[in-house]
């Protein structure tokens, strides 16, 4: 179910583009001069600093329908491309969610601690936020540690409040924990008449093949980005995955150039060369794997993480909190989720620097 004011037809985009018109033309259309751009701009300065390549795709708006795009994803996803939308990015795409989906006012569910840009952007649409705590638990005798966000909590949660929207990180920021798929299907099914479910998998990539999910179901919502597995967090580009009538309404309230030319073609480029992705996406889990090693070792709880960070759990916040400011001190920034309840645990990013000698000295001596 869309907000209220979703219900009707319109608003429909004033400015669907240039590509739009040629793929419903089926021509070219070569002389511009409906769309005000800067394309005799000579960008002199901008081919000097960053090649021809970026300077000529800057002059001109992106394609607002993102085909190119999408057809990629469609032949690599087995998605239609009537189930996907472009946006700026996990974040952006989180914000195009919430304003489809929920009415001021409205009710949404997360866990006390995930990802806190939803959070930020449910309060600034006028939602009420209901948060549950993670599970959780120390090692024990052949069991890793647990961080997880509650799947039953959230859906009880949701029907207790008659909640609009239940959001998960999947795998989950900060802890790293991964749902399956069944878990997440009984988490959908829970959930009261009304309420989607928003599932953040910006960390999707890293999974191996056999736990990635595409399917597109009534009541959920996927978002995915660019951001990490393909290494463009600085062009602001993901997509969501949704059923057609849903992606329809989101449409309606989308900021229709908000993806840069520049980021469209990134992101087409790295499609078409998935090798480098591939091997970028096995490095990162080398890495992931050999910090977490280390670590456990020295007598850290880590977290079994499916992502390119892991998660260190303290003995309580203010040794998460004394550590983090001596690591600061030295130079090296990890994070230390700003909400009290996960206030005793430390994010660090799988990058190689992290496996630098000496690097997280500050961390180790406290373990």
């Amino acid at each position: 179910m869309t907000a209220r004011h979703l219900d009707r037809n319109g608003p429909a985009n004033p400015f669907p583009g240039l590509r739009a018109l040629e793929r419903r033309l089926g021509r070219r259309v070569p002389h511009q001069l409906g769309s005000n751009e800067g394309l005799d701009m000579p960008h002199r300065a901008l081919r000097e600093a960053l090649g021809e390549g970026v300077a000529h795709l800057a002059r001109a708006y992106g394609d607002a329908e993102a085909f190119d795009l999408r057809s990629r994803l469609q032949d690599r996803l087995g998605i239609p491309m009537e189930a996907m939308i472009i946006d700026a990015g996990a974040d952006s795409l989180i914000a195009l969610a919430l304003r489809t989906l929920c009415d001021p006012g409205a009710t949404v569910v997360t866990s006390a601690g995930t990802y806190p840009t939803f959070g930020y952007f449910a309060e600034g649409q006028g939602c009420q936020l209901v948060e549950v705590p993670y599970l959780g638990g120390p090692a024990t005798e052949g069991h890793a540690p647990v961080l997880a966000p509650d799947p039953g909590a959230l859906a009880e949660a949701a029907r207790q409040h008659n909640a609009q929207l239940v959001y998960l990180a999947n795998p989950d920021n900060p802890s790293g924990h991964w749902h399956d798929a069944d878990t997440l299907d009984a988490l959908e099914d829970a959930l009261p008449d009304g309420c989607t479910l928003l599932l953040d998998e910006a960390y999707h990539d890293f999974l191996a093949d056999a736990c990635r999910d595409n399917r597109v179901r009534p009541r959920r919502v996927r978002l995915r980005t660019f951001s990490k597995a393909h290494g463009l967090a600085g062009l602001r580009i993901g997509y969501a995955l949704a059923s057609p009538a849903l992606i329809s309404d989101m449409h309606k309230v989308r900021i229709h150039y908000a993806v840069s030319s520049v980021a469209l073609e990134a992101a087409t480029v790295l499609l078409e060369h998935e090798e480098e992705v591939n091997e970028h996406i096995r490095d990162v889990t080398e890495r992931r794997e050999r910090l977490s090693d280390h670590l456990r070792r020295l007598g850290a709880q880590v977290v079994p993480s499916t992502t390119n960070f892991i998660a260190v759990v303290m003995a309580d916040s203010d040794q998460a909190a004394e550590v983090h400011r001596a690591l600061l001190t030295e130079g090296v920034i990890v994070h230390r989720p700003p909400h009290p309840a996960l206030g005793h645990v430390l994010r660090i990013s799988t990058v190689e620097d992290a496996l630098e000698p000496g690097r997280l000295a500050a961390l180790e001596a406290a373990l």
